[in-house]
């Protein structure tokens, strides 16, 4: 037995590889005693911005949906608790109440086209660092980023509920790409709507009485501007509708540069402020220090001339992948001359 050699008393806590390996081994002695004669199964699924390894049991008599829970969920609880007995019992209850959730509910593609239609919207990610994802997905290309669409189920009070919309989802709705992305852009205004905000307003926003003593009120060529959407969730697709960026290049009297903050949302300001080049480096900074790997949306900085109403990339940074893996040989930040 693979636990046999292990202390479980060592003070070191395991790596994920090891974790990963305790799991496949001990978790169905924690799943209830009518769950234990499924058969566990641990494979790749592919995310936004990385691999996760998801947990199903495969039960014999199983008829409706085969719920996952993520192994990598459990590592974070496991490193932020250090009890492995508490996380593996933890997730064996969170897996069994979800199996007793899709009791009755069918598997398979019972896709309502009209459903499917009305309600897909604009989800923009990284090119490089999803080649995976995409290779599965239908998408669009916009500059070295990809527009993919989600599916909205649900959206309440709680939250929105979505899904990615792969190939197989999209065949078996009889759609296509280029379908997906017209209903897509006139789903998303609906929605999600896209909303521009001064950093003033959503400081504001955010706590009004600690604001109120910070800020200054600036000229719109001297302030920073977030591009997101009025839920604030995956609003980094709002940049797609071009004619609010030109209303606002036109409030702020110069061409843009964009700042993708992350999937949520981005900053713009004026050209004026700074060079592409050191906004670059703030930027990568930023997602390497501030933001999970699972919302970073690039390391480059974008050019929105006003006038040819068009979006480009303002720089052309070396390495292209959010997870510090480097792809090609490193060199300066190059600034893309504009078009």
């Amino acid at each position: 037995m693979f636990l046999s050699c292990f202390d479980w008393r060592n003070e070191n806590m395991m790596n994920y590889d090891i974790f990963l390996e305790v799991v496949k081994e001990k978790f169905m002695d924690y799943m209830p005693e009518q769950y234990r004669n499924g058969q566990l199964n641990i494979h790749e699924v592919n995310k936004v911005n990385e691999t996760l390894d998801g947990l199903t049991v495969l039960l014999p008599d199983n008829k409706g949906l085969c719920p996952s829970i993520y192994v990598n969920d459990l590592y974070r609880e496991y490193k932020e608790t250090g009890n492995l007995n508490e996380v593996l019992y933890k997730g064996a209850v969170r897996y069994a109440e979800a199996l007793e959730m899709a009791k009755g509910k069918k598997s398979g593609l019972n896709i309502d086209p009209e459903q499917l239609k009305d309600n897909v919207v604009l989800n923009l990610i990284n090119t490089e660092q999803n080649k995976e994802l995409l290779a599965d997905v239908p998408s669009k290309p916009f500059q070295d980023l990809s527009v993919i669409f989600r599916w909205v189920v649900s959206q309440d009070e709680n939250g929105i509920a979505s899904t990615i919309v792969n190939n197989v989802l999209m065949e078996a709705a009889g759609l296509t790409p280029d379908t997906l992305m017209e209903h897509a852009i006139e789903n998303t205004k609906r929605i999600m709507p896209p909303k521009i905000s001064s950093m003033e307003e959503v400081l504001m926003g955010m706590d009004p009485f600690l604001a109120a003593g910070l800020i200054e009120e600036r000229e719109p060529k001297e302030t920073m501007w977030v591009i997101s959407n009025e839920q604030g969730i995956n609003g980094a697709a709002s940049m797609l509708y071009e004619e609010n960026l030109h209303k606002l290049a036109e409030k702020v009297g110069t061409d843009l540069y964009l700042l993708p903050s992350s999937v949520h949302e981005w900053i713009a300001i004026s050209t004026e402020m700074m060079e592409p080049g050191e906004l670059a480096e703030m930027v990568q900074s930023v997602n390497a220090e501030q933001v999970e790997l699972s919302e970073r949306l690039s390391n480059n900085v974008y050019h929105y001339d006003k006038d040819l109403r068009k979006v480009t990339m303002a720089t052309d940074v070396p390495n292209k992948r959010l997870d510090g893996v480097v792809v090609e040989a490193p060199m300066f930040y190059d600034s893309v001359a504009k078009r």
